[in-house]
């Protein structure tokens, strides 16, 4: 007969207790297979416990094949002999913790956005609107390539503001512009030769080696990505951001647009993938009309997200393909479901149809300009005019400093940071770091505190030549 202690079960329930006690003693082969157990209410009786109780242990141990039942004669063990060849391997699993704080007095390359320039207010009055008026809408499973009313949005932004004419129908949401990228390599193909630009922002490569496709890097000069550079890596793929390059603050010119889709022009499967992140953010004269507005060719894939104009957080990218490319995402691509929310696609819709963003975004540009200005003065104050000299500063929300220094971007970096202050050298963003001596160093301001950068300067001031 089955005995069992019930005196130091804890919390747990005496069904569950039950269950695993009989569960280790048919691993452990203390019940071997074809075994009589014994009935409900035999072994209810024994133990002291109700009978439902057993059920439910029987029950559980039913259902995970433990043991079987035969009608009208009990319950019987199992054969689990493949079970018990296995035997337990150990894994030492890597502890987890959360990454240590920074420290810095003073990030001088940092992109986050002022916590207080974010409209919490009107966000908050249309999700609640949202929640009141689209509770059927919400609860239906949003098309993959994002709901109709937010890609309409986009697309009446678009035209409106970069000059764009799209359709709904062309244009695909996500979460985050690193889930876009991986949809694009399935579309165009693993087989395809992806090129980045050199120097760039590193992220990108590290998706394309992420996702085990070859990729290239390709030079640039004062104009952008050069086209003998594409030529000489074999590509067919091109990911670029003409508008304002990160890290160097390159806009790209149109001849050197053409001279892109030329070569895009030459083969069939060959396509540009325009990213054009923070276009919104022209500082002086009219926006730089994007490379898609110009493409006749159906060559261009936009690219573009609302981390810069919101939040980093918000997590909505969005893309533009060409219409023959948009029918292919639908035959190959049309099972994904779509990774953000109904509840904040339908909000951005309506703040977006409503006129909130672009007031947000004529509020931000007035704001940041005021921010650059407040920056840019600051390196004109008397004893910080030996700093350096500013590079890059008319769109965006960075600029490059050309620091007037002996000292190696290393050494520049490692100085600054013993005094709390963290900085990001331009060579750095080079596939090969080996020009330390660059001098040139990534100053973004979006979140800057000006007396934290007043005081950085103070400190690089003191490493330039007597």
């Amino acid at each position: 007969m089955l005995t069992y202690s019930f005196e130091n079960i804890g919390k747990e329930s005496i069904y569950e207790y039950l269950y695993k006690c009989i569960k280790k003693d048919i691993i452990e082969g203390r019940l071997v297979k074809g075994e009589h157990l014994p009935s409900k209410r035999t072994l209810a009786v024994n133990l002291g416990i109700s009978t439902i109780t057993v059920e439910n242990s029987y029950g559980q141990l039913m259902s995970e094949g433990y043991i079987y039942s035969v009608p009208k004669k009990g319950y019987y063990v199992s054969d689990i002999s493949g079970v018990a060849r296995i035997k337990p391997v150990k894994y030492e699993v890597p502890e987890i913790t959360a990454k240590k704080k920074t420290g810095y007095k003073s990030d001088l390359s940092s992109n986050r956005t002022d916590p207080g320039s974010f409209p919490f207010a009107t966000w908050a009055k249309l999700m609640r609107r949202v929640i009141t008026d689209r509770q059927d809408d919400l609860m239906k499973i949003s098309p993959g390539e994002g709901t109709w009313e937010l890609r309409k949005a986009i697309a009446m932004h678009l035209a409106s503001f970069r000059d764009m004419k799209v359709t709904p129908g062309q244009i695909i949401i996500g979460a985050g512009t690193e889930y876009m990228y991986s949809l694009l390599i399935q579309l165009l193909g693993r087989d395809k030769v992806y090129c980045v630009e050199d120097p760039g922002y590193s992220k990108i490569a590290r998706i394309y080696a992420s996702n085990n496709v070859k990729f290239c890097y390709a030079g640039m000069d004062d104009e952008g990505m050069k086209p003998e550079a594409v030529r000489e890596c074999m590509a067919d793929i091109v990911h670029i951001s003409p508008t304002h390059h990160y890290p160097t603050g390159i806009t790209m010119p149109v001849s050197r647009r053409f001279e892109l889709l030329a070569w895009a022009n030459e083969k069939p499967d060959r396509y540009i993938i325009e990213d054009d992140y923070d276009s919104e953010f022209r500082m002086t004269g009219k926006t730089i009309p994007t490379m898609k507005s110009i493409d006749i060719s159906e060559k261009v894939i936009y690219m573009n997200t609302f981390s810069r104009t919101l939040t980093p957080t918000i997590r909505i990218s969005y893309m533009v393909l060409p219409p023959h490319l948009a029918a292919t995402y639908q035959e190959k691509l049309d099972f994904y479901a779509c990774t953000v929310s109904n509840f904040e696609q339908y909000a951005l819709a309506a703040f977006i149809e409503e006129g909130y963003f672009e007031k947000h975004l004529n509020r931000m540009r007035l704001y940041y300009t005021k921010q650059r200005e407040a920056v840019l003065s600051v390196l004109k104050e008397e004893p910080f005019k030996c700093v350096g000299r500013v590079r890059e500063a008319d769109s965006g929300l960075h600029f490059i400093l050309e620091l007037n220094t002996l000292l190696s971007d290393n050494e520049v970096k490692r100085k600054l940071e013993a005094e709390g202050i963290h900085i990001n050298a331009l060579s750095e963003y080079y596939h090969n770091n080996t020009d330390e001596y660059s001098h040139s160093f990534v100053i973004s301001y979006s979140d800057m505190k000006i007396e934290n950068f007043r005081i950085a300067c103070s400190k690089m001031s003191e490493l330039t030549p007597l």
